[in-house]
Order: structure tokens, then sequence, then C-alpha cells
């Protein structure tokens, strides 16, 4: 058991004091962790918003994204073991202290930085946010951390890392032991997953990467993406494998014409168009449109795209088939936005499917009799998922599943529910380094 250290209002020994000496980069860390945790920002955002990471070497700004990468993954159990050396709670006004802690927390515990760097950057960084009085407490709190707890976070509960209401959401629909490996999973650092237009062969030579079952190809991420062989002339993108598959289940798509809805940044737009199919890809936000539509013209790909709300938006004429990939809680992302468990909620969750419900019925208006719908998440969450396609057949006579195949989707029949829909989660391809979670029913309209 660690001991508690008493929060004090005396100062550090004065021959550290003067002017502090800040590391950069556990600054930017640190601003960074408040715009998620106190701000609700999301973390893509907030690097992009912050004007201290242009300024970093790519050495450190790699450094203060691992940071506070890592700082969220294992949030829950840097909390506890912190908490665990406090005689006392941080008072609300030393929020700053708290986040500073985290930072340094991870630092030593997880990446295992040396403890001279870690604790006195953190102390240094609480005295430069105003919070003097509690730099010894810092002091102690993280050299008893380091002394007794490099060990210990290792044997907590991968769960306990979540925040409560995505674990036990969770442990109800997939059991203890299937949520407890699947948070251990989603601590892992993700790897680069890439679809490719033509000759998967050639360019898992040309990257480095192995081709996986499912047809994507997979490598490490190493250095800037827009760098590797094949970027540049548009022969490939970055799309996890788990989001390459819902496009499978449209089967042979040449010549059909396909909407596909809520559809930016647009890798399965890509997919469809890379098909020859006649693509209509509509979202509501033009900023993300105008991203698409560069994204697609980088891979010489034509597609119609629509800024519009995909829940009003209509075609001119019924098409042959839709894919709805419906805005949701994206908890099955959360190894790559390990700040997603910490900006969403239960509530959000229970508003997201209320919104998928209107989507459904919106996208089979669309498609012509014996039209398919392809519904898809990438969400863990079954409210997000089966429970929706459950709601749709209840008010709706019209429509009937068609089952997924194994042979659809490089013969994986384990991401293959009991009533034939797609169901991947983060524990699956752990050998090959995981997979996202994603949900994914196909629809044909009677």
């Amino acid at each position: 058991m660690l001991k508690p250290a008493a929060m004090t209002d005396e100062t550090s020994d004065p021959q550290s004091a003067g002017d502090p000496k800040i590391s950069a980069a556990r600054s930017v860390a640190f601003d960074l962790l408040r715009a998620v945790l106190a701000k609700k920002t999301p973390l893509d955002e907030a690097l992009v918003a912050h004007d201290g990471m242009g300024w970093l070497p790519d050495r450190d700004r790699g450094f203060a994204r691992t940071l506070v990468a890592s700082t969220l993954r294992r949030l829950g159990h840097v909390d506890r073991l912190i908490d665990t050396c406090l005689a006392q709670p941080l008072p609300l006004k030393a929020s700053a202290v708290r986040d500073v802690l985290r930072i340094a927390a991870t630092e030593l515990l997880v990446l295992k930085v040396a403890p001279h760097a870690a604790v006195d950057s953190a102390v240094n960084l609480v005295r430069s946010r105003g919070h003097e009085k509690f730099a010894k407490l810092t002091n102690a709190v993280l050299r008893r951390l380091d002394r007794e707890a490099r060990e210990t976070i290792d044997t907590l509960p991968a769960l306990d890392a979540l925040p409560d209401w995505l674990a036990e959401s969770w442990r109800e629909t997939y059991g203890a032991e299937t949520a407890e490996a699947m948070a251990a999973a989603v601590q892992r650092e993700p790897v680069l997953d890439i679809t490719v237009k033509t000759d998967p062969e050639h360019w898992a030579e040309a990257l480095g990467a192995e081709i996986l079952p499912t047809g994507s190809l997979r490598r490490p991420i190493e250095g800037r993406v827009d760098a590797l062989p094949g970027f540049a002339e548009g022969a490939w993108w970055v799309q996890d494998a788990a989001a390459a598959l819902p496009v499978r289940l449209l089967g042979d798509v040449a010549g059909r014409t396909v909407v596909d809805l809520c559809a930016a940044p647009g890798g399965k737009t890509a997919q469809l168009a890379a098909g020859a199919a006649h693509v209509i890809a509509v979202d509501r936000a033009a900023k993300r449109v105008k991203r698409m539509q560069e994204n697609l013209s980088r891979l010489q790909l034509a597609a119609t795209c629509v800024t519009a709300d995909a829940a009003k938006w209509k075609p001119p004429v019924p098409v042959d088939a839709v894919l709805l990939d419906a805005p949701c809680s994206a908890t099955g992302t959360v190894r790559r936005h390990p700040d997603i468990p910490w900006l969403k909620g239960a509530g959000d969750v229970a508003k997201l499917a209320m919104l998928q419900d209107r989507l459904l019925d919106t996208a089979l208006s669309m498609v012509k009799p014996g039209g398919t719908v392809v519904f898809c998440t990438c969400s863990l969450e079954s409210a997000e998922g089966a429970e929706r396609i459950e709601a749709l057949m209840a008010r709706n006579a019209t429509v009937q599943r068609l089952p997924v195949t194994a042979e659809e989707i490089g013969g994986l029949s384990e991401l293959i529910t009991a009533e034939g829909d797609l169901r991947t989660r983060p524990d699956h391809l752990s050998e090959a380094g995981g997979i996202d979670g994603f949900y994914a029913c196909r629809l044909v309209r009677s």
C-alpha cells in the first residue's frame, strides 16, 4: 500500500526557486490534457489548435502527443495511484496540480521515463502555473509513486483505466472476461492500416507491411504518413481494417449507384469509387466535405459530393444501395482516440441512438425495392448496434436481414454474430495488433 503524503503550504528547497526551467513538450502535453478534461475538446482538435505544437521539434512534438495519449489511456489507473498517495483530496482550485501529477505519473509508470526528468519538470510546471504551495506535495507524491508503484500499475484490472460508464457497459454487453480483454487491447499503441486501390502484394512489399486476412495492409506507425511510398501518387489511403469491412458487404458495386451517408472523411467513399460505383457522398459539414474532395482528388477517384443533412436529403431517384456509417459515440476507436471515454457518456449514447433510428429510416426510403442498406457504427455499445436493428425490424415489416458470410470478410467467422451481423472488437486479431470496434448489418428492402 502506498503511504499518503500530506498537503502543505511549504515550498520546495529554496535552491530550486527562481526562474524555473519548464519542459516545452511537457507543458504542451499538460495544456492538451486540460483541453480534453476541463474543456471537453477532442484531442485531435486540441493538437491542431495549440500553437506550441508547431514550435516544437519533431521529436518533442511526438513526445508531447504520446504523453497526453498515454495519460488518457491509463487515466483511471493513474488517478487511483495518485489518490493512494494523498492524505486528502486536492481542492477544486488545484485541478491543474492534479493534471500535472497525471502527466508525470504516466511518464514514470507507463512510459518509464527517468524520475529526475519527470519529477523536476512536474514541480517546475506546478510552480509556473501559479501553484507554488503544491510544489513540495508534487515532489513527494511523484517520488513515492516512483519508488512504490512502478510494478503496481501493471497489476490493476485493465477495465479500471476506463471511466465507470464505459467499463460497466462493456461488462454488461460482453461479459467480464471479454470486456477485460477489450480494455487491455485499447491500452496498446495503434498500428497503421492501409487500403490500396490495386496490387496489394506490391504495396505490401514497398511499404514493409503485412496483408491481413481482410485485405487491408498493416505496418507500424513510423514517421510521416505522407512521406511513405505511394501516398503522393494516390495509390492508397489510411483506413482501419475494421472500417474497410462494411463496403465489402455490398459486394460488386461496379456500375451501381450507391449513396454514402455521413461520408466524410471519405475512406468508404474511396472504396466504393475504386470499385467503379457511381457514388453520391453526403455529409453535413462543409469543411469535412472539402477534405473528402481533396482526398478523392489525391486518389484520382470520382464521386459526387453533397453538403447536406443526411436525415433530410433525398436522391433524385431511388438508388441501388445505401451505406450508412452513422454518427455514434465512437467507442470502438478508443485505441486511436483515447480521449473518447472522457468526452462521452451514457447520455450521449442514448441521444445518438435516436439519431441513428432516423437515419436508418431515411436510408431505407432511398433504395429501390430489393435494394441494399448497410448500417454501421464504430461503436462497441449495443445501443448503437444490434439494438438499433431490432428496433428497426419491429417498426418496419419491409426490411430483412441478409447475414454476413465468413468468405466476405477474409474467412474470419469469429467476427460474425449469431444474428449474422458483423461485430469486430479491439481484442480481435490481437496477434496482428488488434482492430477497431465496428458493427455492421446488411439489410434488404423487400
